[in-house]
């Protein structure tokens, strides 16, 4: 195995994320793959997303992954480096990098996925820079991580048990795949979990299908009560809510043209621990997310329509800024 080298490999860092990144290869918008003549190189990734989201407003934050020695794995890592989140916990492995292929039409967006083997999916505990993640500001990881392969549960659970013995922030996107685990197995894990999760990040279809007995109101009040001290519940239509201690929180609506809703949740997540890190009061913290997740969706890309700090401060004060 290789490790990335750079001159931020001792750097203790806002924020530490783990897990895969694939190199996006789409058609067109309304084209499907099998009629393109002309495709698009995207990287994504909603670890990446996530750290990216932080590093464009100003925190530091480092990425833990596995990329293959192929041209992809150093695409991904390229550009992941380029938006200024450290990389030296990236190893380099003999596995394909993992690919997505993405094509819409008249039913939506349609995913592809070749991961099954990925060098992603041979992440290990013994990988782990323990000391970058102590020392770290909070840890972010997704219920994604978790379900490419067993190594990868015993990673992300790793992360989280290294995490809470060094008083580290544990924050937690629920990020449900159908193609990865079933409904019942990431409940499970989640359900074992919430003790040693602060930040809980959720969305009102991933709680439908999680736990489709409870509403959405007692829901929100149960995963509170689970351990999390942070729940952020996505409703969806550019609404949230937030329990955070004993208070709830409704987020502001923003009215934006949707152009592309891929890594919007990211987004939300990467504005919120931006703003928590800042200490900013919680209404402002999900004011933040909400806009941040609504500035992404204004664009396309999984990341590249992500905000800088200036950006988003332009964007909050409604200040239009007219350049030639």
């Amino acid at each position: 195995m290789v490790m990335y080298n750079t001159s931020n490999a001792h750097q203790k860092l806002d924020v530490v994320t783990c897990g895969e990144t694939m190199v996006l290869i789409h058609s067109g918008a309304g084209e499907r793959l099998r009629h393109a003549v002309a495709l698009r190189l995207r990287i994504g990734g909603a670890e990446t997303n996530v750290a990216i989201a932080l590093a464009r407003l100003g925190r530091t934050s480092g990425w833990i992954s596995r990329v293959g020695y192929d041209e992809l794995g150093q695409l991904i890592v390229e550009r992941v480096r380029a938006e200024g989140v450290d990389v030296s916990r990236v190893e380099r492995a003999p596995q394909a990098t993992g690919l997505c292929l993405r094509d819409s039409g008249v039913n939506g967006t349609r995913g592809f996925y070749y991961r099954s083997g990925s060098a992603a999916a041979g992440m290990t505990p013994s990988m782990l820079d323990r000391d970058a993640i102590a020392n770290a500001r909070t840890v972010h990881l997704s219920g994604i991580t978790p379900a490419l392969s067993a190594d990868c549960r015993a990673t992300v659970e790793t992360i989280i048990k290294i995490a809470r013995a060094a008083g580290v922030t544990v924050s937690f996107d629920v990020n449900y795949r159908s193609k990865l685990w079933a409904a019942q197995d990431i409940r499970a894990f989640c359900e074992y979990w919430f003790h040693a999760i602060d930040i809980l990040f959720i969305s009102h279809e991933e709680a439908a299908l999680l736990w489709p007995e409870i509403d959405d109101e007692t829901l929100i009040d149960t995963l509170a009560a689970a351990g999390p001290s942070e729940v952020l519940f996505k409703r969806g239509g550019g609404h949230s809510t937030a329990v955070i201690g004993s208070q709830r929180y409704e987020s502001p609506v923003f009215n934006v043209p949707v152009q592309e809703t891929t890594g919007a949740g990211d987004a939300f997540a990467g504005g919120y621990l931006a703003a928590r890190l800042e200490r900013l009061v919680p209404s402002e913290r999900l004011r933040q997310a909400q806009a941040t997740g609504a500035i992404c969706v204004s664009g396309a890309g999984d990341y590249e329509n992500l905000p800088s700090a200036q950006e988003l401060a332009t964007f909050l004060t409604g200040e239009a800024r007219h350049e030639r």
